[in-house]
């Protein structure tokens, strides 16, 4: 309960200081490219799916085109650099708000993904998943997907109130000094195959 308070307070405060930004993306996106909002479905708490929203960073992929191969062929100007800063992120606020994510927790993967999940990994669906996360300060999208699950699954193990005020703090100081940012984090996500 404590947690939920914290997130619905943080959440609100940070969508309204946010909000002269958030406007101005939303007209940016509109004037430049095919949609502001990207809207995709994500497996949440107990594996229960929920329509996560994030700002547009791409365009649609051509017809007979790979998703996955294209992806920084489709990242937009604009797109580039809200992912860069993390900016494509603030619409999860809302998504914090309504209860389907924490500000801290392992990051939604792809739907596709949960029957390839080995027993131990279905464990990271055990919290709700974060905007930010254990395995986002420890490297990001330089690790690969066993890193990161790794790290998740010591997050749901460790999980305490003073450890997400850590994480947040860190995730803050990372994303303002530009640390652990890659070519990677203009892409989507790679494919998980069990094996990654």
């Amino acid at each position: 309960m404590a947690n939920r308070i914290r997130d619905i307070i943080i959440s609100s405060l940070a969508l309204i200081i946010l909000s002269p930004v958030f406007l101005l993306i939303c007209i940016s996106l509109w004037l430049t490219q095919e949609r502001i909002f990207f809207v995709q479905q994500r497996p949440g708490l107990k594996e229960k799916p929920f329509f996560l929203i994030k700002f547009s960073t791409m365009n649609d992929v051509e017809p007979g085109k790979d998703e996955f191969d294209m992806q920084l062929d489709r990242l937009t100007f604009i797109g580039k650099y809200l992912r860069s800063w993390s900016l494509d992120e603030l619409p999860q606020l809302i998504n914090v708000i309504k209860g389907e994510m924490s500000l801290v927790g392992p990051r939604p993967l792809l739907m596709e993904y949960v029957p390839l999940y080995t027993d131990s990994e279905h464990k990271r669906h055990d919290v709700l998943p974060g905007i930010t996360g254990w395995a986002q300060i420890n490297g990001r999208n330089a690790l690969s997907f066993k890193q990161k699950f790794a790290h998740d699954l010591w997050y749901v193990e460790n999980k305490s109130f003073w450890l997400d005020v850590k994480i947040m703090f860190l995730t803050f100081w990372k994303v303002l000094i530009r640390e652990d940012i890659h070519a990677n984090d203009f892409t989507t996500c790679a494919r998980y195959d069990g094996t990654n």
